[in-house]
């Protein structure tokens, strides 16, 4: 998939690598809740975008709905930071078709879902809310810091909690703390990146069937190893 589309703006990979090379280290910012894990879904997509170039040079984040966390790398690979994120009140790895036409009071209860799978996505212009971080600009599903809005949703609340069972709220977009975006999502995303958002529902074979293939054969490999020294 080409890093460029309409409405959004994305630098070139040269470009990101030079600004980041020039840019102090920095340590990740970790806003998970204390001993709250990491999946090894997580840890294992992360290091296969990283060793197979899947994200071209780009920075990228692996989202996990489930266990509601965001964690968000450079274009090096290295971890930036990681947070908790609310998601889509409705459990699900598709947007219904024309969601992204519908003011947010509009979409129906069981649309308000965050699609799954892998996204290129970058700053653009949006009707209502100036320049936004899109994910994924077809579904019109982006990432922004959380604001009061409904105070009846209590997304802030949501955000501390440090259980992933409360953080599916929003009407599809991806929403984390004001700290993190500004000190790690808009900067690293800054010229655009991709984003890889695990499934509620869907097999990770469907949602990401290069990475399922990888995975399936490093487990054969390892069997294969296994059962030699058995012998």
């Amino acid at each position: 998939m080409s890093l460029a589309f309409a409405g959004v703006g994305v630098a070139s990979a040269k470009d990101v690598d030079a600004k980041e090379a020039s840019a102090k280290p920095v340590a990740a910012l970790d806003q998970l809740p204390p001993d709250q894990p990491v999946s090894d879904t997580v840890t294992e997509l992360a290091g296969w975008v990283v060793a197979s170039k899947d994200s071209e040079g780009y920075p990228f984040a692996v989202i996990d709905k489930a266990a509601a966390q965001v964690l968000v790398f450079g274009g090096d690979g290295k971890l930036r930071g990681a947070a908790p994120g609310l998601f889509g009140s409705a459990k699900g790895d598709h947007s219904a078709p024309g969601v992204a036409g519908l003011a947010l009071r509009e979409i129906p209860g069981r649309d308000r879902t965050t699609p799954a799978g892998r996204f290129v996505g970058g700053f653009g212009p949006s009707i209502d809310a100036g320049r936004v971080l899109w994910v994924d600009y077809d579904s019109s599903v982006s990432m922004h810091p959380t604001a009061t809005g409904v105070a009846s949703e209590k997304r802030p609340e949501r955000l501390a909690s440090p259980s992933p069972d409360d953080n599916r709220i929003t009407h599809g977009c991806i929403n984390v703390s004001p700290e993190f975006y500004e000190q790690v999502v808009a900067p690293t995303f800054a010229h655009g990146g991709v984003f890889y958002i695990l499934p509620d529902k869907a097999s990770l074979a469907e949602t990401f069937p290069e990475f399922a293939q990888s995975r399936a054969a490093t487990a054969q490999r390892k069997a294969g190893k296994h059962s030699q020294r058995a012998r």
